[in-house]
């Protein structure tokens, strides 16, 4: 009987933590919250810090992200106390008619606030553009400090909009679960 040499098997080591190396987080470019994964600290965090918008504007605008994110690049972050859906099946057909219904959540947006201020919400939440970037864009015949100042301002008075516009979906669709069908033929 012949002995087996086997090679020594190395163990691959896998990093325990996939969020910014040291370097990077020192420049405070990312927010963490516990339980999450480090983000990128987008223009929509710094109006938070100053004050610029509300609390619910912020919301509203990582709800349009999320929902972008889904419709576009088909994956969905869920919180901890996260109940899933037991009345779709989870197949690829169910998958792709949930994530048309998230392009349709995106149109009603753009039906409801314009074109123009789903440009900016695309160059704030998923371009990660800078005030002074989306204003040399949008407004290259003026100076650089202007356009930034007319953007962010833009941007400010956008997200209490989308805000707004949330919170006006939420109470339709809390007032239909709430209100009564009636029978479409009579019974007896």
């Amino acid at each position: 009987m012949q002995k087996v040499i086997s090679k020594p098997r190395h163990e691959i080591r896998r990093a325990q933590d996939n969020g910014p190396t040291v370097e990077r987080a020192a420049k405070s470019a990312f927010k963490s919250s516990p339980g999450k994964p480090a983000k990128e600290q987008t223009v929509v965090d710094a109006m938070l810090a100053a004050g610029d918008i509300s609390q619910d504007a912020a919301n509203a605008a990582d709800r349009w992200f999320c929902v972008w994110q889904f419709a576009f690049n088909g994956y969905k972050e869920f919180s901890e106390n996260h109940v899933p859906n037991t009345e779709i099946r989870h197949d690829d057909l169910s998958w792709l008619m949930t994530r048309a219904d998230a392009v349709g959540d995106l149109y009603d947006v753009r039906k409801a606030l314009g074109v123009c201020s789903e440009t900016r919400l695309r160059a704030m939440l998923v371009d990660k553009m800078s005030f002074r970037k989306i204003g040399e864009c949008m407004f290259p015949r003026v100076s650089t400090d202007l356009a930034r100042k007319k953007i962010a301002a833009q941007c400010a008075l956008l997200l209490e909009q989308l805000s707004e516009y949330y919170r006006n979906v939420d109470r339709e669709r809390r007032r239909e679960k709430e209100a009564c069908t009636p029978v479409p033929f009579q019974v007896g």
